[in-house]
């Protein structure tokens, strides 16, 4: 057998450097770089061996400064995120806190369902320092380390305690890495020692591989077990999740609308799969879903859900689908999706089994009354987006204002990227998407934190499309250091830096449970009173990305802001559109629900008559059963 003798770093970094995916006969590169951070854990190791590659030219795998581990990680997913799974970034860092940094990027890597690859340093394999630097003891067992926390937020973790443990590990990590199904984070626990330690590896280890990414294709009898449903529906509605983005499935769920009539929802991470003017388009589905997606929601007898998994959010904690008789049919390519809400399941690939019901279903629509009926209700929409768009506030702007000003100004093709506070909810019923790839909120796990990381990996993904970060003062205070990163690659990201001095989300949820906005502005602490309700805080955000190397441009009003914005496409390098809006809305009409319990007994006033109305609510909550 030929061998070579490489560290077991220098052979995961050739390893990783001949990984491919394909699909429909399209091969990219699997892991096109690494991101990392640098300490002592993997300084000597994968640090030695990325060098030496580019020295060399041994193995083609570029290096990437992150200027944090968790935003390493969300860029990485947002890679990913835009390239449907088929590419993302492997991740080292050092021993302790700069691995354990990872973990919520993992968590989110997972939740969302993407995969991306994570290298986290360990203490030595051979315990001969014993306890090293940044080591935690464990009374419970001498192989215990901070890395085991990793377990429960990957789908896929090993610890690489010698080197010819990587050959199995490597491979079954690619493997986790392509399969829709099971994809989400992979770790690696890589000890510092072993990293640097020598082996004689086959040469065999190193050879090119194509990971193909299939399409699984419906099951003749499920597919007319679902289409016999549908049938048999009145009052259809499609909710349309990431599976049908990821699946490419855009066109053929277009045309699946066009000729059945049925009109299509979508959740975050269905949006765009449908452009939103298209006369089947009613909007985001939900807690905070769109009048007419919800409106028939109310009234659907059939659910076919695409891809999605059906969160609490899209559910409205399962009371947005009022009709007692409504059943569900699932089409989906994992079990656990495709069975929730006692559906009929249809497990398949999203393009190849709307394709199969379009068939089954080539001689039946809706009728023309329910065509008519989703017609007037999304003319309501609009007439109520608009309002939001138009509002006039004043002195600051609301931020329904700034979010219609950024539709005007932004291209089809350009993408907003969000994840967490207020704007999450108020893009899923105003954003007007029309590529699948133009609406990259990350809602599964909407961590504070990762709008601009991802508008890094969003960038890198497509170069060619202008990335747009729209972010709250509280996830930008979270973690804005990649705007250095941008700076340092050179990539031009404009982000735009909404500041309300709070926690607008937050302080209306609390303000809805009684809880009075308590801890959810950022203000001086009151002496009189003792709680943080005194005044602003003079924090100048604006000025902190100025200092990490953006350009900043300031607006006013929304006419500024249209103004800014225009000099900020223009513009060749990252660039910061700062803009103040009204902490206190006014916000889009609610037209769903959320389940967040309230304190069954208080002696607030406020808080008793929030779980007045709680209880209300949870009379029309129920299991579908």
């Amino acid at each position: 057998m030929n061998t070579v003798r490489l560290t077991t770093a220098q052979a995961l970094v050739r390893f990783l450097a001949n990984q491919y995916s394909e699909r429909d006969g399209q091969e990219q590169r699997l892991i096109p770089g690494v991101w990392g951070i640098f300490g002592h854990g993997n300084v000597a190791g994968i640090g030695q061996a990325l060098l030496q590659a580019a020295v060399t030219q041994e193995a083609d795998l570029p290096y990437y400064l992150a200027r944090n581990e968790q935003g390493m990680v969300h860029a990485s997913v947002a890679y990913a995120k835009m390239r449907d799974r088929l590419a993302t970034f492997a991740c080292t860092a050092s021993t302790g806190p700069g691995s354990t940094n990872m973990i919520t990027g993992a968590a989110l890597a997972t939740t969302n369902r993407i995969p991306v690859l994570l290298l986290p340093s360990d203490m030595f394999a051979t315990r001969a320092a014993d306890p090293v630097l940044q080591q935690l003891e464990d009374t419970r067992g001498g192989d215990v380390t901070v890395n085991d926390a990793f377990r429960a937020v990957s789908k896929y973790f090993d610890r690489i305690s010698r080197p010819e443990q990587l050959i199995p590990a490597a491979l079954a990590a690619m493997r986790v890495l392509t399969d829709p199904v099971e994809t989400g984070a992979v770790t690696l626990a890589l000890p510092q020692d072993v990293q640097a330690e020598a082996y004689d590896w086959p040469v065999a280890f190193f050879r090119r591989r194509v990971w193909h990414v299939g399409r699984p294709v419906p099951e003749p009898a499920a597919a007319e077990r679902a289409a016999r449903l549908l049938r048999n529906a009145r009052k259809p509605l499609i909710v349309a999740g990431g599976g049908a983005v990821y699946s490419g499935a855009e066109t053929q769920l277009r045309a699946f609308a066009e000729a059945t009539g049925i009109p299509v929802a979508d959740t975050h991470a269905g949006k765009g799969a449908v452009a939103w003017d298209h006369p089947c388009a009613v909007g985001g589905i939900g807690s905070t879903g769109a009048y007419a997606a919800n409106e028939l929601a109310k009234e659907a007898d059939v659910v076919l859900g695409i891809g999605t998994r059906y969160s609490d959010f899209t559910t409205a904690s399962h009371t947005v689908f009022g009709n007692p008789d409504v059943a569900f049919v699932n089409l989906n390519v994992a079990r656990l999706d495709a069975v929730k809400h006692s559906a009929e399941p249809l497990m398949a690939d999203a393009r190849l089994g709307i394709e199969a019901l379009a068939e089954a279903l080539t001689d039946w629509e809706v009728s023309a009354e329910y065509r008519e009926r989703t017609r007037q209700l999304i003319a309501r929409t609009r007439d109520i987006e608009d309002r939001c768009f138009t509002v006039g506030h004043s002195p600051l702007p609301a931020q329904t204002e700034i979010l219609g000003a950024l539709n005007d100004v932004l291209g089809d093709r350009d993408v907003v990227i969000n994840a967490a506070g207020s704007m999450p909810g108020d893009l899923q019923q105003l954003w007007r998407a029309r590529d699948p790839k133009a609406y990259h909120v990350e809602y599964a796990y909407s961590c504070m934190g990762y709008e601009v990381a991802a508008g890094l990996g969003a960038k890198m993904a497509d170069p060619s499309r202008e990335v747009v970060v729209l972010v709250g003062d509280g996830s930008y205070l979270m973690m804005a250091q990649e705007i250095v990163t941008m700076v340092s690659e050179g990539l031009k990201v404009i982000v735009v830096l909404v500041q309300n001095h709070g926690f607008a989300s937050i302080g209306a949820l609390s303000e809805s449970l009684g809880s009075q906005r308590f801890g959810t502005k950022y203000r001086f602490r009151n002496g009189g009173s003792g709680l943080l309700d005194g005044g602003v805080l003079p924090v100048d955000l604006a000025a902190n990305a100025s200092s990490l190397g953006a350009d900043v441009l300031h607006a006013a009003s929304v006419e500024e802001f249209r103004t800014a914005m225009e000099k900020a496409k223009a513009a060749t390098r990252t660039t910061v559109v700062h803009v103040e809006t009204d902490l206190y809305g006014p916000n889009p009409p609610a037209h769903g629900w959320w389940d967040v319990p309230v304190s069954q007994t208080s002696a607030l006033d406020t808080t008793r008559a929030a779980h007045e109305t709680y209880a209300a609510h949870k009379q029309a909550q129920r299991h579908y059963l």
